[in-house]
Parts: structure tokens; sequence; C-alpha cells
């Protein structure tokens, strides 16, 4: 059966009154569910950087091996060239093999030099991944803490809110298609979710803007769904939202 226009406005009407009980009960939540997202983020983040520096920092540990393998290398050549330079037969294999001992023994003073700086870079790197562990445990312990308030809150609230979607989901059904479409993105419009409003101190209760006494009529007949002027809402008379609230109690 079709709905009278009156039906539809209290359908409306009904919906959105359900609908602010669930978002008041949503705003005791406050900012915690962005602070828990947010503080979830920091703790990934942080966790990929401690890999990073700890994947670095071994890296940097087997370059140091590299380094003093290459040391031993050329100290052992070193050794044998000068077991060689006993044995030479003239001066200029004698000077080919010092020239040999001179580019090992610059070979071992690039790699003694190359160490030093990796056991800097390596001592800076353990300072951030250590100031990483710490912030990683700070931020560890405000999270429990935040998922614990929400969790508290949560909980509390939790029934009273599953009950109120399902009267919801119920009030809906009473709403056509494209009512329901444009209820919904009036919703979305506005931060407070208000998208049917009533008439209060001859002003539209949604953005406070006055509503002419012919238009006040109109609205007060039921006859026809009208907007708000000023911001778009769907308005009702004051009484159709009395006598909702007074059935919803």
């Amino acid at each position: 059966m079709e709905q009278t226009v009156e039906q539809k406005l209290e359908a409306l009407y009904e919906l959105q009154t359900i609908h602010t009980k669930v978002d008041k009960i949503r705003q005791t939540r406050g900012e915690l569910p962005m602070e828990v997202a947010d503080l979830e983020d920091d703790v990934a983040g942080l966790e990929t950087r401690i890999q990073k520096i700890k994947s670095e920092l071994d890296d940097l540990e087997d370059a140091i091996v590299n380094r003093k393998n290459m040391i031993k290398e050329s100290l052992a050549l070193i050794k044998k060239y000068e077991g060689q330079q006993n044995n030479v037969k003239n001066n200029r294999e004698f000077d080919a093999i010092a020239k040999e001992i001179e580019i090992q023994g610059l070979d071992v003073q690039v790699s003694e030099k190359k160490i030093r700086e990796i056991q800097f870079e390596i001592t800076s790197k353990t300072e951030l991944y250590e100031n990483a562990l710490v912030a990683l445990e700070d931020r560890k312990k405000d999270l429990e803490g935040k998922k614990a308030e929400l969790e508290s809150i949560t909980a509390e609230t939790q029934k009273e809110e599953e009950v109120l979607l399902k009267e919801a989901d119920k009030a809906a059904e009473k709403i056509d298609d494209r009512l329901k479409i444009a209820y919904n993105r009036l919703r979305s419009n506005f931060k407070n979710g208000l998208a049917v409003v009533t008439i209060e101190r001859d002003s539209c209760s949604g953005c406070f803007n006055q509503i002419p006494p012919q238009r006040q009529s109109d609205i007060r007949q039921r006859k026809k769904i009208i907007v708000c002027e000023h911001c778009g809402r769907i308005l009702v008379d004051e009484t159709m939202a009395e006598e909702i609230k007074g059935t919803a109690v």
C-alpha cells in the first residue's frame, strides 16, 4: 500500500531518532578508535624500521668480517713475499716483490680504515636501533592502554548499540529507496548526522535559520516533504517529533 506523506515523514524521523541515539553512543568513544588506529600504525612503522636497522647492522657486521678476512689474506701474502725476498737473484726481482709487499700493506691500511668507518656507523645505527626499541615499547604500552579503554567503553555500550542498529534496520524498511538514498546522503553531509530536523523557535533546528510562517504552516500540514532552504535538511513539525519520541519511550 502506498504510504502517505505523513507516514513517510514519521518513518524518516523515527529512523533519525534511532540513528541519533547510535551517534551519541559512538561519541562516547570520542577519538579513541582513531587514536588506537594511529598507535597501531606507529607500532607497525617502528617494527618495520627496527627490522630494517637490524638488517643493516647485520650487513655491516658481515662487511667487517669480510674486511678482516681481506687483511688476513694480505698479511699472509706479505709474509710469503718477504720469504721470497730472501731468495731473489737480482735487484729487479727484489724491487718487484717489494712493490707487491707495498700494495698488500696499502690494502691492509685501506681495510683497517674501512673497518673503523663501519664500526662508527655500527655505533650510530645501534643507537638508532636502541632508541627505536624504547619508542616501540612506549607505543605498545600506550596502545595497550588505549585498547583497554576503548574495549571498556565498547563493552558498556555494545549491547545497546546492537539493539538500536536492529531497530534502525527495521525502521529503514518503512522507507522507500529514493528517500533512503536522500536521507543517507544528508546524514553523510553533516558532522552531527542530522538529516531530519524539527522546527524550533520558528527556525530549522539543524542550521538555525528562520523558517517563514507560510512554510512552517506547510510543514505542519504534512502534505509534502519540505526541506530547509538553507541547509537542505528534511523538516518535520515539533508535534510529530513529540509524538514519535513519546511512542519510543
